[in-house]
């Protein structure tokens, strides 16, 4: 059976997510992520923190953290000290990061690929108590040692883009895909795939994306399609039939906001990257999804408060059928 995950954005106060993932332990989900959306958001590492010392079973990490707010030694130390906390259930999720966490503070996006693949290495070495030298193209450790870290702690990378993907076939225990393309799905694993040949377990994948059983979920999601559609590659837009017009229309919306721009995302547009249709529907095509493409993990984004609970209860249905 696939792992059920859920990934919370604490953009409600601490207490409510303490109380959304005790919900998700007790409706059988074993693994929580944490959004890190720099200051749109609470602190990742306060929130995982709560939410470790409120529960019993569930795996806690960064949903995903990046390698620029924070010092990525300093990120390893965070997870292993939430991980000493919990008795070993943290975990470190790391990606490039996006312009919400980064933009309010300035900072830019630079040598993504080799930003993530110094961070990942470091944290490794840092997880395992080694003494760390780096002199990398992005970051400089000099004697760096983690006393009370667990070299099992598991590292998650997050991605899109190819070298990325590979990147997180070659360095990490997984890799999170989230709300890709559904016909693409399986082209992107290989690429995981490709980039951890050789390795004597391959990177695992977690596969994240709406479901959708009724309009109140398609209208929650619909907003949070809005700048995952204009960044889609041309030939993705294609496929779903988003012109060049519409594309520019959402993005000039986006300006407004997410709610402004949601207005002119057609469901047709959403339907090719989420799990939609009666509950059985979704069990049906999630199931295959889990069986055609090896998926170990399935991870539900709550991206609003607002019937989260209700959500998580239908979708642990769909996971049990």
């Amino acid at each position: 059976m696939v792992r059920a995950a859920v990934n919370l954005i604490p953009e409600e106060p601490i207490a409510r997510m303490v109380e959304l993932a005790r919900h998700a332990e007790a409706l059988g989900y074993e693994r929580v992520w944490i959004y890190d959306e720099g200051l749109a958001t609470r602190d990742v590492y306060v929130t995982m923190a709560a939410v470790v010392a409120a529960t019993e079973r569930l795996t806690v990490g960064p949903g995903i953290t990046n390698p620029y707010t924070r010092h990525p030694a300093a990120t390893a130390a965070a997870v292993a000290s939430v991980d000493e906390l919990s008795g070993g259930r943290a975990f470190l999720g790391i990606g490039a990061g996006g312009s919400l966490t980064l933009d309010p503070i300035g900072l830019e996006r630079s040598r993504p690929l080799a930003s993530v693949r110094e961070a990942i290495t470091a944290a490794r070495a840092l997880f395992r108590g080694d003494a760390v030298d780096i002199e990398g193209e992005t970051l400089r450790l000099r004697g760096a040692r983690l006393a009370y870290a667990r070299p099992s702690t598991e590292i998650w990378l997050a991605g899109r883009g190819p070298r990325m993907l590979a990147l997180g076939g070659e360095l990490c225990d997984g890799v999170m895909l989230d709300f890709i393309h559904k016909p693409s799905l399986g082209a992107t694993i290989e690429r995981i795939r490709a980039g951890g040949r050789g390795r004597a377990a391959p990177a695992r994948v977690s596969y994240s994306t709406m479901v959708i059983t009724d309009d109140a979920a398609m209208e929650a999601t619909r907003p949070h399609l809005t700048y995952r559609l204009v960044d889609s590659p041309p030939a993705i837009r294609e496929a779903i039939g988003l012109g060049d017009d519409d594309t520019e229309r959402i993005r000039s919306a986006l300006a407004d906001g997410l709610a402004a721009a949601a207005e002119h995302v057609r469901d047709e547009w959403v339907l090719p990257f989420v799990i939609a249709g009666r509950v059985d529907e979704c069990a049906t095509e999630l199931g295959d999804i889990v069986e055609r493409h090896g998926i170990d993990e399935f991870l539900l984004p709550v991206l609003d408060d607002a019937g989260a609970a209700g959500l998580m209860a239908t979708v642990a249905r769909v996971l049990s059928l």
